[in-house]
């Protein structure tokens, strides 16, 4: 598992997708691909009224992924000291072997380079001690960037919370 994770709060997300815009731009991502995703679910009835839940998706950072294991290059790695999943774009040919073997389809092919690229966490601004884009210009803040203990706690808390204010 990778060092760190992006969580996110469902019930704070509007949907705005300020995440993608901003992953986006951070990562020059052209049209037609993205490499984190706010999916729609919903509209549902819940007591009689539409509901709809924004769920971020982006990389597991997997601990032995399968986008790794398949690329014949090696331009597909995962960092050891953090477990970060990265595309070297030098040694990318362009062979989609990456995007056939996820099967979370993260891998995204890009019609300007020719070359596979996928959400790195924003390593560089990592390493520079900030925050990945996308979590950094969440615009209502549910986008979270932990450790994967800290999150854990963090859901727990707020899991609890909310099921004291269903008591009352």
């Amino acid at each position: 598992m990778s060092k760190y994770y992006v969580t996110q709060d469902i019930k704070r997300c509007i949907g705005c997708r300020a995440c993608e815009t901003h992953c986006k731009t951070k990562n020059s991502v052209p049209d037609g691909s993205s490499y984190c995703k706010m999916m729609q679910v919903g509209p549902r009835n819940v007591k009689n009224v539409p509901v709809t839940d924004f769920v971020y998706m982006a990389c597991f950072h997997c601990e032995q992924p399968w986008c790794v294991a398949a690329c014949p290059t090696g331009a597909m790695q995962r960092r050891q000291k953090d477990g970060i999943v990265f595309v070297d774009a030098n040694l990318c040919v362009g062979c989609k072997a990456c995007m056939t073997a996820c099967p979370w389809g993260v891998p995204q092919w890009n019609l300007q380079t020719g070359r596979v690229g996928k959400c790195d966490l924003c390593k560089d601004r990592i390493e520079e001690g900030l925050e990945p884009a996308c979590v950094t210009k969440c615009t209502t803040g549910c986008l979270s960037f932990e450790r994967p203990d800290e999150a854990s706690k963090e859901k727990r808390q707020r899991f609890a919370e909310n099921i004291l204010r269903l008591k009352a």
